[in-house]
């Protein structure tokens, strides 16, 4: 699986932009996926995740009820909506994808877009 994230850029706190990752491969609507973050200086943490039907989801705390991810599994690709962005979400922004379990480390992911990255003016 081959994927490639999109959509990042400069916005102002209190914005809103639309990730997607898009991926390549006949099998994508069996892999979970999941959105990571990671700041100058800082770990890569979780942000959110889906599993490969869509029908679960998971949010770190710090984004709960701000950003949204859902799939599109005909078009391959998965979406975070961030709306209310404020200056800490600054950060590149990676999409990566397996086979396992939707809700884990960032470590168990197999396989990684490219990332994009996310400007929060303040």
């Amino acid at each position: 699986v081959q994927l490639q994230a999109s959509g990042g850029g400069l916005v102002q706190a209190g914005g809103s932009l639309r990730l997607s990752c898009t991926a390549s491969g006949p099998t994508f609507s069996s892999y979970n996926v999941g959105w990571f973050r990671q700041a100058p200086g800082k770990e890569r943490e979780s942000v959110a995740a889906i599993n490969w039907s869509g029908g679960s989801t998971y949010y770190a705390e710090s984004v709960k009820a701000r950003f949204t991810i859902s799939r599109d599994n005909p078009k391959n690709t998965v979406y975070l909506q961030m709306n209310s962005l404020k200056p800490e979400d600054t950060a590149v922004y990676y999409c990566a994808a397996n086979d396992k379990r939707y809700r884990t480390i960032w470590q168990n992911y197999d396989y990684w877009g490219q990332g994009t990255q996310v400007t929060v003016s303040s």
